[in-house]
């Protein structure tokens, strides 16, 4: 029997375990994960905006897995390459043939200084609090920033921008709010093709934005928000998308670079170095694509087809093309689709109601789906 071991119990390595216990007979396949629940982190948003009950977003992952996949709810302190063990917090030493590593992104709000009353919606007690801090806004200066490149899900900043819209508007008070997005980037979208598309969106709903705005401190007093460039924007509500890094055992095990990002290879996903024992999809790796769950769900299918060759004694021949598709919220029931890979950029549609009900048909059947690698 080979022994797999996949870290992280979000959608890609969920997808990860399951191929493998379904495709490799001699896998031993264990996943490790530090709460042993599942959680959908898309909904966050709808929870911000009071759309959604917090409770759909969580699930064990036991019952995520399948009957072959043994589930380990610990933590990981390091891995030892060269001993191909996985050491967790409990004192257990894991054994290894192959490890994928598919731990995400960690938060790390405290590098924003003045930053701790600002609101964001990346985790669920985030959400919560941005929907009560909503729930009481009466009106005024509702500002939207990022606290540093790369973070989960790029278009999320600007869906949340036409999603306030939306809300104040259902609330009768939009007249007084004034929305203003501020980018890091010279544009309003991380995508550039989209960016044209975002913007009139942007200007029709009367949402301001400033770019090469790179948020550096925050006074909370004065509510003012600072940029490296030397702008400072005032603010009555301020949302702030927390800088990201990855896993703290991957850098303390010498596996990521500067900023914790584990350096991979973008077609087979194999740790550069470490080629043919480990690999690493989605939040926690280097690849220029989009931090988001579409892109773990695409790349674990890879990994997953692959270490169940390896396992067979088979020549792994699965590549990833840098596929991502996902729908963006823009409100009052109307969406776009983004489509592309590494060779095609996303040619966005015009905004409708079909990808707004796309989005909504992913959001209903992903607990069915996707977790299962039923699709």
């Amino acid at each position: 029997m080979k022994r797999v071991v996949v870290l992280g119990g979000g959608v890609g390595g969920t997808i990860v375990a399951n191929l493998v216990a379904k495709k490799a007979r001699d896998a031993e396949v264990t996943l490790v994960d530090k709460t042993g629940k599942h959680v959908y982190q898309p909904g966050f948003v709808y929870v911000a905006f009071d759309k959604w009950n917090p409770k759909r977003l969580v699930k064990d992952e036991r019952k995520l897995l399948r009957r072959r996949v043994k589930l380990l709810i610990d933590e990981v302190v390091r891995v030892d390459t060269k001993g191909k063990q996985v050491h967790l917090k409990s004192g257990t030493a894991l054994a290894y043939d192959y490890l994928v590593i598919a731990t995400g992104a960690r938060l790390a709000p405290e590098e924003i200084p003045g930053s701790a009353g600002a609101h964001h919606f990346y985790s669920v007690d985030g959400a919560l609090k941005l929907r009560d801090a909503l729930a009481k806004f009466p009106g005024g200066r509702v500002v939207i920033t990022v606290g540093g490149v790369p973070y989960k899900c790029p278009p999320a900043p600007a869906e949340s921008a036409c999603l306030l819209d939306y809300y104040f508007s259902k609330r009768g008070i939009r007249d007084k709010v004034d929305i203003h997005y501020l980018s890091p980037l010279g544009r309003v979208f991380p995508l550039e093709t989209v960016s044209p598309t975002v913007q009139k969106i942007f200007d029709a709903k009367s949402v301001r934005y400033t770019t090469f705005f790179n948020a550096e401190r925050v006074d909370p007093e004065k509510k003012v928000v600072y940029s490296l460039e030397g702008e400072e924007v005032p603010y009555d509500l301020l949302i702030m998308i927390p800088p990201h890094h990855g896993a703290t055992f991957a850098k303390d095990s010498g596996l990521t670079d500067a900023g914790g990002w584990i350096p991979t290879d973008k077609y087979t996903l194999e740790v550069k170095g470490h080629e043919g024992a480990i690999w690493a999809i989605g939040d926690a790796t280097d690849i220029p694509i989009s931090k988001a769950g579409a892109t773990a769900h695409y790349e674990a299918k890879v990994v997953g087809e692959n270490v169940a060759a390896m396992v067979d004694g088979e020549a792994p021949i699965a590549r990833y093309d840098g596929k991502v598709m996902c729908f963006c919220d823009a409100g009052f029931h109307r969406g776009i689709a983004m489509r592309f890979d590494y060779q095609h950029p996303p040619v966005p549609p015009p905004l409708s109601l079909k990808w707004y009900l796309g989005k909504v048909l992913v959001n209903r059947l992903y607990w069915t789906i996707v977790p299962k690698a039923r699709a």
